[in-house]
């Protein structure tokens, strides 16, 4: 059936105004200004959206599929996030990836989470590898697995200035980094080392020697959690004046005055007169949030959710930011480092990823790949 969305108040992620748009088939079909004549012979199913704010379906680039956790024993272990948690925050494409855990769970685990979660209805992706070197992979090498398995789009988390890190070498960075960089060129997908930053001194380092020493293309390496301190997050302003995407974690309001919050952390970066295209936001969903004394035992432990995104984003709306401006940070810069060419924008063409904001800047409908997972903020999936 197709469907025929009237009223909508469009950002694409620029502000388009009143916009209608007929969907078919998993994509956006059509849209314009004008509500088209249609033949009565087609069955359209016609939803006045009333002038809610559309956007495009947020892109979740850091996402534990699997669970994460199991710093403080197997009891630890975090559960698989199950799909209502992703469309109920607004996220129609996540990126899965293993963590500290990369001994029990795998990547022949993470895919099959994949699997399921596009057997759901929404666009799931993943890395190969987890925190260590060398890297766990299936097939038995980076460019192997994103040749070779199709969900498969770049390596990581791979875990830099961090007392659980395998404390990588430059060296074998580098080998780590051309391998992902081979796998995009063999395929077109996004090749890039997606590192964990943790709160060590060492801080971005070791990324700036392997730009320093390498002909590597600066893209190839994305940083995340570039907020939990606030000299880090100096560095990775100035890595993304290099060239490389960098990525915000939207962590849950902490009282350390060492790191920045998500909302504060994406305003500075575009107050910096940085290349606006260059920040994403993630959400570290299903991983752990743990704090480590001096002597690396663990104090407490937090559990990411999707819902932080959101979060964020009502944050930022309440305040009064223009959402054009913040948008892309949720929808096209993620889409286009990684480069998935359908999404993070609304246009004839691209996949029908959509969700409807209400008037307190909360996620009220949902549709993915032409599905809708929520209406009025009732799940239809669980």
């Amino acid at each position: 059936m197709l469907q025929l969305l009237i009223n909508a108040r469009l950002y694409a992620p620029q502000p388009l105004g009143v916009q209608q748009l007929l969907i078919g088939a998993g994509r956006i079909l059509w849209l314009g200004e004008r509500i088209p004549d249609l033949d009565d012979a087609l069955e359209v199913d016609i939803q006045d959206l009333d002038g809610g704010r559309l956007i495009p379906g947020l892109i979740d680039a850091h996402a534990h599929l699997t669970g994460g956790g199991g710093e403080a024993g197997f009891a630890s272990r975090v559960p698989p996030p199950p799909l209502s948690h992703y469309t109920r925050a607004g996220v129609t494409t996540v990126v899965g990836l293993l963590g500290t855990d990369d001994i029990t769970r795998n990547t022949a685990a993470l895919l099959a989470q994949v699997r399921g979660l596009e057997q759901q209805g929404i666009t799931a992706l993943c890395h190969t590898g987890g925190y260590h070197l060398p890297p766990t992979t299936l097939t038995g090498s980076v460019t192997g697995d994103i040749v070779h398995l199709d969900p498969v789009i770049g390596v990581g988390e791979i875990a830099l200035s961090d007392h659980r890190s395998s404390q990588p070498t430059l060296e074998e960075l580098l080998k780590l980094a051309a391998e992902a960089h081979l796998g995009g060129l063999l395929t077109g997908k996004a090749g890039i080392v997606h590192l964990h930053l943790g709160a060590g001194p060492r801080g971005l380092e070791l990324v700036n020697r392997a730009l320093d020493n390498s002909e590597l293309p600066p893209r190839t390496f994305n940083p995340t959690h570039i907020n939990r301190r606030r000299a880090l997050f100096d560095q990775a302003l100035a890595l993304a004046r290099r060239g490389c995407s960098v990525d915000i974690t939207a962590f849950p309001p902490c009282h350390d005055p060492d790191e920045w919050e998500a909302a504060e952390a994406l305003l500075r970066y575009l107050d910096d007169d940085l290349p606006p295209e260059r920040v994403t936001i993630s959400s570290d969903c299903g991983g752990s949030l743990p704090r480590f004394d001096a002597n690396g035992a663990l104090l407490e432990m937090g559990v990411g959710r999707p819902a932080s995104l959101t979060g964020v984003l009502e944050r930022l709306l309440a305040d009064g930011q223009p959402l054009e401006r913040i948008l892309p940070a949720f929808t096209a810069n993620p889409a286009r480092l990684l480069r998935l060419g359908s999404k993070g924008r609304i246009a004839a063409g691209m996949d029908a990823d959509l969700v409807v904001l209400d008037h307190q800047h909360r996620v009220r409908d949902v549709m993915a790949r032409g599905r809708w997972h929520l209406r009025q903020g009732h799940s239809r999936i669980l």
